[in-house]
């Protein structure tokens, strides 16, 4: 079977970079219009950078226009999900007539992509849940440990955890709660 002409896509595309410090800004903008230029798919034709502007005390930002020529749809869906530009115009085109292997293949990669998207935020909850259980257990035990050397009071508990004293009381009431550690006064003790 003979392989089926793309009738080529010319679009405008801004692409977005925020971060800090102001020199990886200025680098990770270029690298990603390389990145883009990689794709046989597509061909920038031009290319505008914007000065790099604060955004704040050290946030910088700095944004890219890019003309480009994608062979079909499926290149151009695929920039989109890749690249996510903030903005993006056909130019040419003035209309486009899609197939039905054209729409469902654009709806399975967009299913992947929001499959693959899911994977990562469960994945990226699980670790961060697993990483606050036992940063809370290791703020437990530190508490436990200072008090039992004696530092017992609010204020000796916090200059020595870091954690100011309004914070670090969630961890107190917690371990309160919990029956091991009992307060008199203002003094905390171990619950034997």
């Amino acid at each position: 079977m003979a392989e089926e002409k793309k009738d080529p896509i010319r679009c405008r595309a801004i692409l977005e970079v925020l971060g800090k410090p102001k020199g990886h800004v200025e680098k990770t903008i270029k690298l990603l219009v390389e990145k883009v230029k990689e794709n046989p798919e597509n061909s920038v034709l031009n290319e505008k950078f914007a000065d790099i502007q604060p955004e704040g005390e050290t946030v910088f930002s700095t944004f890219v226009e890019l003309e480009i020529v994608f062979k079909g749809m499926g290149p151009l869906i695929g920039f989109c999900f890749d690249f996510m530009p903030s903005s993006l115009e056909v130019d040419k085109p003035d209309s486009l007539l899609l197939k039905n292997r054209d729409i469902s293949n654009a709806l399975n990669d967009l299913q992947a992509k929001l499959h693959n998207v899911d994977m990562i935020a469960k994945t990226l909850k699980a670790e961060r849940d697993f990483l606050k259980r036992n940063f809370n257990t290791v703020i437990g035990n530190l508490i436990t440990v200072l008090i039992k050397v004696g530092k017992n009071n609010l204020e000796d508990l916090s200059k020595f955890t870091g954690i100011n004293s309004q914070e670090l009381e969630k961890y107190i009431d917690e371990l309160t709660k919990d029956g091991k550690i009992k307060k008199e006064e203002d003094k905390y003790s171990l619950v034997k």
